[in-house]
């Protein structure tokens, strides 16, 4: 996701999103950080699949499921993992010229989450650079030195 944008002096700032999988640590959050990792989610979908199979298998011959229960089922199953995916943070970053050494003369970066707020939260800086020359300081994305 990168928008290019022309500000009101005539600089070209690049403007785009970065899907972040992990949750950036902050200073509130160093204390309260227990994080696991991955193996306890791998461990809990292997038991919900053992749990599947062993109900499908004890099921007499005779009963008859029907489709609509099957989809039900289905999208209770993929509501968490779907949002999950879509509530992932995004580093928002807007950057414009070069020194030489190709590194931005002006750099704002920003984290926001989900893909939807991110799309918006990049329209909106576009539109503040065009209409002024620099994003916004309301905003979420912040000067770095």
């Amino acid at each position: 996701m990168t928008r290019q944008v022309r500000d009101v002096n005539g600089r070209l700032w690049t403007v785009h999103g970065t899907l972040e999988w992990r949750t950036p640590a902050t200073e509130d959050d160093f204390e309260h950080d227990v994080a696991a990792g991955y193996v306890p989610g791998i461990v809990m979908i292997i038991f919900i699949a053992v749990l599947g199979i062993v109900l499908v298998s004890w099921m007499p011959g005779d009963v008859v499921v029907p489709g609509w229960v099957i989809l039900l089922l289905l999208l209770v199953a993929l509501f968490f993992p779907v949002r999950w995916a879509l509530r992932r943070p995004w580093k928002l970053v807007a950057e414009t010229g070069d020194d030489g050494d190709g590194e931005p003369v002006e750099k704002w970066i920003g984290t926001v989450r989900g893909y939807f707020t991110a799309r918006g939260e990049i329209a909106k800086v576009a539109k503040s650079i065009t209409q002024d020359t620099q994003p916004s300081y309301e905003g979420v994305l912040k000067p770095q030195a």
